[in-house]
C-alpha cells in the first residue's frame, strides 16, 4: 500500500496570471494569493498559509517544527492526515518548504527557480540583456 506522505515531492503546478491586476503584490494578502495559485480550494490555501507561518515562527524562535509533530499540526489545522500530507507535499514540491534533519524549514528554492526561469525567458526568448530586467 502506498501512502500520501511518501508521494514524490519533486514539482507542483503554479498558476501564473498574465493580467497585471492579478499580481500578488497588488493584493491585500499576498501570502494567501500565492497559496491560491498553488491550491484550488480556499480552505486548503488558508491551511497552507497557516502551515508555512507555523514553520516560519518556530524557525525564527530557534525551535523548528519537527516532522514528528504531524499529529499536533493536523489537529491545529483541523485537517485529515492524507489532506495534510498532500498539502505538505505540494509545498515541498514548489520549493517553499524543505525537510532537513526531520525538521520543517522555509526554503529559498522557490525563489531561485522563479528567478532562473525569468532570466532564461528574458535572455533566451526575448533576447534581452539580463541587466535590463529591472528597468
Amino acid at each position: 500500500m502506498s501512502y500520501v506522505k511518501d508521494a514524490p515531492k519533486t514539482s507542483t503546478t503554479l498558476v501564473v496570471r498574465s493580467d497585471s491586476h492579478g499580481r500578488i503584490t497588488q493584493t491585500r494578502d499576498p501570502f494567501y494569493s500565492l497559496m491560491r495559485r498553488l491550491f484550488q480550494e480556499d480552505a486548503t490555501a488558508e491551511r497552507g498559509k497557516e502551515f508555512i507561518l507555523m514553520i516560519e515562527e518556530r524557525q525564527r524562535n530557534n525551535n523548528p517544527l519537527k516532522t514528528s509533530e504531524w499529529k499536533d499540526i493536523i489537529k491545529e489545522l483541523d485537517i485529515g492526515r492524507a489532506s495534510f500530507y498532500s498539502m505538505r507535499n505540494k509545498l515541498l514540491g514548489a520549493g517553499l518548504i524543505t525537510t532537513r534533519n526531520q525538521e520543517y524549514r522555509i526554503s529559498g528554492q522557490f525563489s531561485k527557480e522563479l528567478m532562473d526561469m525569468a532570466k532564461w525567458w528574458w535572455t533566451a526568448v526575448l533576447g534581452d540583456n539580463p541587466e535590463n530586467m529591472d528597468k
